[in-house]
């Protein structure tokens, strides 16, 4: 039987760690050829040894693509390398865990600077417009295409920290609509997952919370996390023929957060 995905030559940016590194695992299960970049070599190395265990096939790049030039240069290698995109998931991204890097990065907006600002806007939004910039032309000349973009319900809901953070996350879900209504007739689809809170090094610190029943129960009616598996299966539907009706859709995988509100 072939696979949802089946010959589909599919990018997955931010593909080192977390729901990005689960995407293109299953994508690479499913019968795509999976190429996925991310910063740190070795988790890319990672990531590949898994897709390509699961049955797929591809590449890897480390890149940081929240540099336009990076950008550039992860499309150019997969078009000298296949000739065409046809599914692009943007899962670039930084949460909490930045803050071991950058100290100061998740905070309100008193305090936060205009360097962390840009820092952090150009990780988690940036890379996104770099990368579908890149990428809209070359499906608008195949004749079509699906993007698939990783954002958070926090991009909808309002936070006392990672303001951001958040700011990000909420323009990703409005340029998903924005992209999806300018290209549709290009047959385009664009789409966006907005996950709760996922068992990723992304949140680690604040995986413990769940220890605590009250705790747990207050982030979300499932009192646990979900995984980055779970994300990609969103992905996965959104991405594949299978949601050929689906466009400017924001898929809330969250175990029920979102829904007591």
């Amino acid at each position: 039987m072939a696979g949802r995905v089946e010959g589909k030559i599919t990018v997955v940016a931010g593909a080192g760690t977390g729901v990005g590194r689960a995407c293109m695992t299953l994508f690479g299960r499913e019968g795509a050829t999976v190429i996925g970049s991310a910063r740190t070599q070795e988790n890319l190395d990672e990531t590949l040894r898994l897709a390509k265990a699961a049955g797929g096939d591809g590449f890897v790049v480390a890149l940081d693509l929240a540099k336009p030039e990076s950008a550039e240069a992860l499309i150019e290698a997969v078009m000298d390398a296949y000739g065409r995109i046809d599914i692009l998931v943007n899962s670039v991204g930084v949460g909490y865990s930045w803050l071991d890097k950058s100290p100061d990065s998740m905070g309100d907006i008193v305090n936060t600077t205009p360097e962390k600002w840009h820092e952090v806007m150009a990780i988690n939004l940036d890379a996104c417009f770099y990368m579908c910039r890149g990428v809209i032309p070359i499906m608008q000349k195949q004749g079509g295409g699906a993007i698939v973009n990783v954002g958070s319900i926090s991009g909808y809901q309002g936070l006392p920290v990672a303001h951001t953070y958040t700011a990000a996350k909420g323009a990703m879900l409005n340029l998903t609509r924005s992209l999806c209504v300018t290209y549709a007739t290009d047959n385009i689809r664009t789409n966006c997952i907005a996950p709760g809170v996922i068992d990723t090094p992304m949140v680690a610190a604040i995986l413990p919370m769940f220890d605590d029943d009250d705790m747990a129960d207050r982030l979300t009616p499932m009192k646990r996390p979900g995984t980055p598996e779970e994300m990609a299966y969103g992905c996965l539907y959104l991405g594949s023929d299978e949601a050929s009706y689906c466009n400017g859709t924001v898929l809330t995988i969250d175990g029920g957060t979102t829904a007591r509100q």
